[in-house]
């Protein structure tokens, strides 16, 4: 689908006098009238469609009701992305970053807007939706281009103080486990079991490389000409230096396969189950070719992702039970919660991704 904006979210507005005043100039071409819509899909960092006249942008800010501040942290993503656009095509051009809460009530910045197709759930495009050799060429596309990511000199492009890759995999598992403490609302012992596994089972830590940390089918913007090619990859709010098996094994744990249970199914986040579509497995050999990197055993790095995205969606759901936003599509996510944990353990028992 075309990555369109729409009405604004009740509990989501902006102060629209206050925000037009601050961008008044700021922008390259920001003028005619402003008007603000809200794109409606993303469970993190809220995301708005701005126009002044014909010219478009897009502001991205916190969630209202955020209590994990360093998960949405617009400076750094500011920062990464004014870097990376330099030196990686895909990666959008921020132009504004605010500070100041008194604007629209929290740190925000301003980029460029690219159109596009977003892969969502739903119907998927006529390109793919009878073409198997196109899928598979979406999914080629998909790991080259995490390969490509992986691939560039971070410090070249002054990126080099973005992370610690060193002792990166131990400090992620033991500061997951906390996040999942902090955001807890139930009892979930398949999650906790993952947690104790993951903390039992670190591998060292192998090549650093600038990760994204989120990459998957609906953070890439596709060509409407050509769904196989990507013109942009989205959402660089969790962007840092780190291992780049552990940016891996986040996308593999979002890529639901034809043969999976029907548990997993109801949670994918992408047409990854398309006649045509690679496997876990073949998305493995296929980075393997791309980067020369050998891979002895993914089951940790798959796992590690299930949990974090575990996590992350624990986090969306306790915003919602502790009646911190309204959003009725995170009522059932704690369902989500256990069904994440469910598939962990049964890939531990497997021993296979």
């Amino acid at each position: 689908m075309l990555d369109h904006a729409g009405p604004i979210r009740t509990g989501e507005q902006l102060d629209r006098k206050r925000l037009e005043a601050f961008l008044r100039g700021r922008l390259p071409g920001g003028e005619g009238p402003f008007t603000i819509e809200q794109f409606p899909c993303g469970h993190s960092n809220l995301t708005y469609l701005l126009r002044f006249g014909d010219q478009s942008f897009v502001l991205r800010r916190p969630p209202f009701g955020n209590p994990v501040k360093s998960a949405h942290d617009m400076g750094r993503e500011f920062r990464v992305l004014s870097k990376l656009c330099e030196v990686y095509p895909p990666a959008p051009r921020p132009y504004v970053h605010c500070q100041d809460h008194d604007v629209i009530g929290d740190e925000f910045y301003v980029m460029e807007r690219r159109s596009g197709v977003v892969l969502r759930d739903g119907e998927p495009p006529p390109q793919l939706a009878s073409n198997p050799q196109s899928v598979r060429r979406l999914c080629e596309s998909l790991v080259d281009n995490l390969a490509v990511l992986h691939s560039l000199d971070y410090t070249a492009a002054g990126l080099g103080d973005l992370g610690r890759p060193d002792g990166y995999i131990e400090r992620q598992v033991m500061g997951w486990v906390v996040r999942y403490e902090n955001a807890r609302t139930d009892d979930y012992p398949d999650v906790e079991r993952l947690g104790q596994w993951l903390s039992e089972h670190r591998p060292a830590d192998g090549h650093a490389a600038l990760i994204h940390n989120d990459y998957k089918y609906d953070n890439l913007m596709l060509a409407v000409d050509d769904v196989t090619r990507i013109v942009a990859v989205l959402d660089w709010e969790m962007a840092t230096v780190g291992d780049a098996l552990m940016d891996l094994g986040m996308t593999l744990a979002y890529w639901i396969q034809a043969d999976d249970p029907e548990i997993q199914k109801q949670g994918a986040f992408g047409p990854t189950m398309l006649v045509g579509s690679m496997t876990r497995k073949q998305v493995v050999e296929r980075y393997t070719e791309q980067t020369g990197t050998k891979i002895p055993n993914m089951l940790f790095y798959f796992c590690f992702g299930l949990f974090k995205l575990t996590v992350i969606v624990q986090q969306i759901y306790a915003r919602f039970a502790r009646g911190l936003t309204k959003d009725s599509r995170f009522s059932t996510m704690n369902q989500r919660v256990a069904a994440l944990g469910k598939t962990a353990v049964q890939a531990i028992q497997a021993g296979e991704i």
